[in-house]
């Protein structure tokens, strides 16, 4: 079977471009582009060289972290924030770090379990949305700096497309529409993009779960399972450094390739247990969780080894038992599979994890029938490039909806119905004379339906007004309800649903 690249199209635009993706990460971030010229095919970068890295070759992550001074002003941020200088300055001069500020934007209704942790302070007169903004600033300058610095003729190639500039952001498959909103405004904070239309239109989102799919794809993912469709799906998973993300996938085509969603993808926090260590103040399980995900994170495998977390001085040697500090990471991951596994009745036969637990899930899914395989590339910048992938490609021709999706409406008296009898005092009358019961919820999209980009969703209502003169355009609420797979009859506002 063909490498992406090679089935990838060449660029159709008339007129050269420029497309950046940035993956903020919970505790890391990475960039990967491409230039886009007419007639040929993109080839996909990324940015490689940070401030404070400058002695780290080919490093393609930075620590999602800022330093604010009190007044709000930015002091350091990214690789440059874990100096030791800036550390020093940042003590003496009260600066406050700022860091897991993604997690902030996160929907109401995803839980957040931080095992006794809080989240930092948010620095004076700012919000997340300018929070987030100005490290989308910050790596949007970093990535103008690497462009023009590492391509021939880069100043000119960037004084070319910087106005038209096409973004993509990945965010947690959790996410939704208010998490984008917000997004969409810490970039126009950040100064990617002007305040208008035409400018909010040149971003774009992906899941991270997507972003993931496509990366895989870059990097062989079973190629066995690509070539050879058959009823089997497969699962991708990401597990980052506060979420894991997990999306299901069937093959639909081989050339060129097109993949479907077959499960509503699904998004969890994952939970940490460095808390109740003798080294718990805030100094030092930061400096612990750094190291934790820096080094033993990538190198564990089998619970039975022996496995260190190296922080300190030579001298503290206390044996983290690692096993039990990822227990619950690896439950939560192989549930949240199980759960996937079922939603997609059962077909899922594959599972490309870009983690380090490829070794304990294998185990604990054997008995699934499921082989877990593990992409050889940097998951530090597999969402950046798979962005890049979602941006060129768009493998995925369906995706499942997450939600019911629906609209009140005034549902006609059963006087039989004792449902309907119990909400009788609440009875209105159209003009025509039928009396009908208010808060009725009519589902225009289901639960895990497939929903193709092309597809439209409709349903015919009507009005009975008593003058033409009060006939004009009006707006509909669209409701969406979470709470599972069957359609509710009514919307209870006291409820908050």
């Amino acid at each position: 079977m063909k490498s992406a690249t090679e089935n990838r199209k060449p660029y159709s635009g008339l007129t050269r471009s420029l497309v950046i993706a940035i993956d903020v990460g919970t505790t890391f971030s990475g960039v990967s582009y491409a230039i886009l010229e007419p007639g040929e095919i993109p080839k996909i970068h990324g940015v490689t060289r940070f401030p404070g890295q400058e002695h780290v070759a080919g490093n393609s992550k930075i620590p999602t972290v800022i330093y604010y001074d009190k007044h709000g002003r930015i002091m350091a941020a990214g690789a440059e924030a874990d100096s030791s200088s800036v550390l020093a300055q940042a003590e003496d001069e009260g600066w406050i770090k700022t860091d897991l500020f993604k997690l902030r934007l996160r929907p109401r209704t995803m839980q957040l379990n931080m095992n006794g942790m809080r989240l930092g302070p948010l620095p004076r007169k700012k919000t997340a949305v300018h929070v987030f903004g100005d490290f989308l600033a910050y790596l949007y300058r970093c990535t103008r700096d690497f462009i023009t610095d590492t391509h021939g003729n880069g100043a000119q190639l960037w004084n070319a497309v910087e106005n038209s500039i096409q973004f993509v952001l990945s965010h947690p498959n959790g996410w939704e529409g208010p998490q984008q909103s917000k997004m969409r405004r810490s970039a126009v904070y950040g100064g990617l993009i002007p305040d208008t239309n035409e400018g909010k239109a040149r971003i774009r989102f992906v899941t991270e779960g997507e972003a993931s799919l496509h990366a895989c794809v870059l990097n062989g993912l079973a190629a066995d399972v690509l070539s050879n469709p058959s009823r089997h799906g497969f699962l991708i998973a990401d597990a980052g450094g506060g979420t894991l993300d997990i999306s299901a996938y069937a093959i639909r085509g081989t050339a060129p390739l097109v993949m479907e969603e077959i499960a509503p993808p699904d998004s969890d926090e994952l939970e940490k247990k460095l808390k109740d260590s003798k080294y718990g103040t805030p100094a030092a399980l930061d400096h612990i969780t750094q190291r934790f995900d820096e080094t033993t994170k990538r190198l564990f495998r089998d619970r039975k080894d022996l496995q260190f977390i190296p922080f300190g001085s030579p001298l503290d040697k206390d044996l983290a038992v690692v096993a039990n500090l990822f227990e619950p990471s690896v439950d939560a991951a192989v549930n949240a599979i199980k759960q996937q596994i079922e939603a997609s009745n059962g077909i899922i036969r594959t599972l490309s994890l870009s983690y380090a637990l490829s070794s304990q899930l294998q185990e604990r899914l054997a008995p699934l029938h499921v082989t877990v395989s593990r992409p050889d590339t940097q998951t530090s910048k597999a969402v950046a490039d798979g962005a890049i992938g979602f941006y060129c490609d768009h493998h995925v021709s369906a995706r499942m909806s997450r939600f019911m999706y629906g609209v009140e409406f005034l549902r006609e008296l059963d006087p039989s119905n004792p449902d309907h009898v119990a909400r009788k005092e609440r009875l209105c009358e159209l003009p025509s004379g039928p009396k009908l019961l208010p808060d009725a919820f009519d589902c225009i999209l289901n639960r895990g339906v497939k929903v193709k980009e092309s597809t439209v969703f409709t349903r015919k209502y009507c009005t009975e007004l008593t003058s033409l003169s009060m006939l004009s355009v009006f707006e509909v609420e669209i409701w969406c309800y979470r709470g599972g797979n069957v359609i509710p009859k009514w919307i209870d506002r006291q409820a908050g649903k």
